[in-house]
């Protein structure tokens, strides 16, 4: 089974499932215009499936989606982003020096 990713705003974040599973989460804080990524994880029984990715990529495109800003306060989904530079244009151009994400 392909892994599932859903938004769970009552427990602000995203949650991955494999199998009915829960293998992880992005947690965040968000209001109408910015959405603030604090934490991800995966289970250790999850790890090195490349989950972490489907996750940040499943939650970024999310945030695309509704024209969010993205503050990408959790180290995980900064490093995602520097991998992944079309991801980039989501960070407010003058907040990306704070996460240092330049160009």
């Amino acid at each position: 089974m392909e892994p599932r990713v859903v938004d769970a705003p009552e427990r602000d974040r995203f949650e991955i499932f494999v199998d009915e599973r829960l293998a992880g989460f992005a947690e965040y804080s968000r209001n109408e215009s910015a959405i603030a990524f604090t934490h991800t994880e995966i289970d250790p029984a999850f790890e090195g499936r490349g989950l972490g990715s489907i996750l940040a990529r499943a939650a970024l495109d999310a945030a695309r989606e509704e024209k969010l800003a993205v503050l990408p306060y959790c180290p995980f989904i900064k490093g995602w982003i520097a991998k992944h530079p079309d991801y980039l244009d989501l960070v407010p151009e003058g907040k990306r020096a704070q996460f240092g994400l330049q160009v």
